[in-house]
């Protein structure tokens, strides 16, 4: 049974997911495993917001890009955290209808408690966001495992300047990782 079912799901794929080239130069590769040097390199910064978002996800995802490390985020990453901005603004709409309505509601014919539909909505949006966050290194475990420099200002975030990703036990400075 368990043959079959891989064969069905081949993304069951058991372990931990590799972590990228350019995060084990920078945390050091403790594994002493053999490190990808054929691992495509995504370029150009991410920045600018989709023209289809709406005005509270446009919000959303200027946050996400002025919070997030500068350098972090590319434009391959632009639907992740798409997803993310989505899932985060319907999180936060469905957190308010629940303020607003209570986590409970009477049924329609007989007039029985049941639980609100806003919070299916909100723990949905909850796991998209932990997932996407994961993928583009939104949590906490996932930002301890890189250093950015701290010589960043208003301008370097715009583009206007350089920036240098460094591990503290390295010799190596990796710009705009």
């Amino acid at each position: 049974m368990g043959r079959i079912n891989s064969y069905l799901h081949p993304s069951t794929v058991q372990g931990r997911k590799p972590k990228p080239s350019a995060l084990k130069a920078v945390t050091g590769n403790a594994g002493k495993r053999r490190i990808n040097k054929a691992e495509p390199q995504p370029g150009g910064d991410l920045f600018a917001a989709p023209d289809w978002l709406s005005d509270s996800q446009r919000e959303g995802w200027a946050y996400a890009i002025t919070h997030a490390p500068y350098g972090l985020l590319k434009q391959l990453d632009r639907s992740v955290l798409a997803i993310w901005v989505v899932a985060e603004d319907l999180h936060r709409e469905a957190a308010m209808k629940i303020a607003q309505y209570g986590l409970l509601t009477k049924s329609p014919n007989a007039g029985l408690p049941l639980q609100s539909p806003y919070l299916a909505i909100l723990n949905k949006q909850a796991q998209i966001m932990l997932k996407a966050g994961a993928e583009l290194g939104f949590s906490p475990s996932s930002r301890s495992r890189v250093q950015v420099g701290s010589s960043i200002d208003g301008a370097a975030r715009r583009g206007g300047g350089s920036e240098s990703v460094r591990h503290p036990n390295s010799h190596w400075d990796f710009d705009r990782w």
